[in-house]
């Protein structure tokens, strides 16, 4: 064996950033048989979706008894139900401790970091000088000029992901900013991957599986409701998904 395979044979594994699209379920109080069969009638609106997803439970609107919250339970539930629950975000920490006995990882949740950055001394700096500053460079966009055909995922990770074609069935495509689709919108597009609620969705022929901004998402069977098959833009208003046509934008 070479010296480079040697080398590369001791190096058992490397550590590199990487940006997973993330679903996170609002547990507003926990009883088991509630929980399930909530569970199960959404599966059932679309089971293609939801088929081994990460999942992350969001404690921070949690309302219920911390002595009613079984993690194991929930684990289970979702597990039966072929989603995988990979950490918690948020909660006191009695809730924290619990998910931590049932091997959840655990993710800060804005209330979470909040309280921390409250509880951080304060620091007495001196005065600085003024300094000119560069302004921040915009984040690049993500230009494709092909189809996204099925079983395709297309991901912009810092800025807005513009399409000039159309996105078929069973495709999807991810962003932190906008998505631009100039063509039919066939497949799943989720838009403000990393929280941005001001981000959009616009397309020229809304035929969408699935559209999702900052984690809300809408499937086919609401969207056909309103602007089905025509330009539009869909966009987050009171943590609500609003969709509108393109000429009145």
């Amino acid at each position: 064996m070479s010296n480079t395979a040697t080398s590369r044979a001791q190096q058992v594994f490397q550590l590199k950033s990487a940006s997973v699209s993330m679903t996170a379920l609002e547990l507003h109080y926990f009883d088991n048989d509630d929980f399930e069969n909530a569970l199960k009638d959404k599966i059932s609106q679309a089971p293609g979706f939801f088929r081994d997803i990460p999942l992350i439970i969001s404690l921070e609107k949690y309302e219920g008894l911390d002595s009613e919250l079984d993690f194991f339970k929930i684990i289970g539930t979702c597990r039966r139900n072929n989603i995988h629950v990979i950490g918690v975000r948020g909660g006191n920490n009695d809730q924290r401790r619990l998910a931590r006995g049932a091997a959840l990882a655990l993710i800060p949740g804005n209330s979470q970091r909040d309280r921390d950055h409250e509880a951080a001394p304060e620091k007495t700096e001196l005065p600085e000088e003024p300094v000119a500053r560069a302004a921040p460079e915009a984040s690049p966009a993500r230009i494709i000029s092909q189809p996204v055909r099925s079983g395709q995922q297309v991901f912009a990770p810092e800025g807005d992901l513009i399409i000039l074609a159309p996105v078929q069935a069973g495709a999807e495509v991810l962003a932190a900013g906008n998505i631009h689709v100039y063509g039919p919108l066939r497949g799943r597009a989720l838009a403000g991957i990393h929280g941005d609620s001001a981000a959009r969705v616009f397309c020229q022929s809304l035929e969408a599986e699935l559209v999702s901004v900052a984690g809300h998402y809408k499937i086919s069977e609401d969207l056909q409701d309103n602007g089905w098959k025509s330009a539009v833009q869909i966009q987050l208003r009171d943590d609500l998904l609003v969709v509108s046509p393109l000429d009145k934008a």
